[in-house]
């Protein structure tokens, strides 16, 4: 349970921010070839009411365009504004990658594996550095927004560590489709939180370069949850209802294809199958009778691979081995 509170001076990249102030703030600690800034817009709203600080980020990859959506949509429907507490938003961590359209850091990093950076590394773990000094400590929770990489689409879903008894209740209470128990990576944003005591929810929804509204709405409701059961959530708006309660998965492992190809998907994102279904066909450009491939046990589909054409080993599917 979240039960921090503010009610002093909001103090971030060097400004002063009183309760019930909104600013847009940047985060800016690098250069274009040409010397040209690149903005890191930082949008924070802070309630006339002393509560909790919530950090919503997206793009931390560059190219996972519906993460970045979805906080978008936060702010252009005023989600933003908190009856109580402050909300911070950066729609876009990794500008340099989004302006490329690219996963990575101009330097070739991934941003995610650079945390909690130094201040003489490589720029994208400098870039972590200042984020981690001079952002993140005044977060009580972080949400964090991704997409599948490639071509793969990531069923909406929450991913968490485990034993962590205050995270498993904000997943709950977010309610994804899925929520899968996820080791913490080395270097990344989710492990630095964690390791600062700063509880997070990290969702992944949709796949990179894509917009999906449908994905985007499950998340945006997850957001009303949390910030009503924070007690941040405006008045104008409803809690949405809970049709289905999320899906705690504690194994899966992706379905490798074992011929190279044409892929025919015959499954769809969320689906639960079962051992030996027919879930898709791979195929040569030459008329050859189809390779079948067949779920290796009963699990839900939590990703699918929506390339046309794959290489023998290429991930297809990421399918669930164990639920609570």
């Amino acid at each position: 349970m979240i039960k921090k509170t503010h009610p002093e001076d909001l103090e971030l990249l060097g400004e002063k921010i009183k309760l019930g102030e909104s600013k847009k703030l940047n985060f800016n600690i690098a250069h274009l070839f040409t010397d040209t800034p690149v903005e890191v817009p930082v949008f924070v709203e802070r309630s006339k009411n002393p509560g909790p600080t919530l950090l919503i980020t997206a793009g931390i990859h560059g190219d996972e365009v519906n993460g970045m959506e979805i906080v978008r949509e936060v702010i252009s429907h005023k989600l933003n504004i908190p009856n109580r507490g402050t909300i911070i938003c950066l729609p876009i961590v990794n500008v340099f990658g989004f302006i490329n359209k690219s996963r990575y850091f101009p330097d070739g990093r991934d941003l995610n594996r650079e945390f909690p950076g130094s201040t003489d590394g490589s720029l994208a773990s400098r870039f972590a550095h200042h984020f981690v000094k001079e952002i993140l400590p005044v977060a009580d929770l972080c949400m964090d927004f991704h997409t599948g990489g490639g071509e793969r689409f990531n069923a909406a879903q929450i991913r968490i560590e485990k034993n962590n008894e205050t995270v498993k209740e904000l997943a709950t209470i977010f309610n994804a489709p899925f929520t899968l128990y996820e080791p913490q990576i080395q270097g990344s944003y989710r492990d630095t939180c964690s390791k600062m005591n700063i509880p997070i929810l990290l969702n992944e929804s949709g796949k990179s370069l894509n917009l999906d509204k449908l994905i985007c709405k499950e998340a945006l409701d997850g957001i009303k949850r949390i910030l009503s059961h924070l007690k941040m959530l405006d008045t104008n708006f409803e809690i949405p209802t809970v049709n289905k309660k999320s899906v705690f998965i504690t194994e899966n492992h992706w379905i490798r294809a074992e011929h190279s190809g044409f892929l025919h998907v015959k499954v769809n994102i969320h689906d639960y199958v079962t051992k030996d279904q027919k879930i898709a066909t791979l195929s040569d450009p030459y008329g050859s009778p189809s390779h079948v491939v067949r779920a290796p046990n009963d699990g839900y589909i939590i990703n699918i691979n929506e390339s046309s054409m794959v290489y023998q080993g290429d991930a297809i599917f990421h399918i669930s081995t164990k639920t609570e």
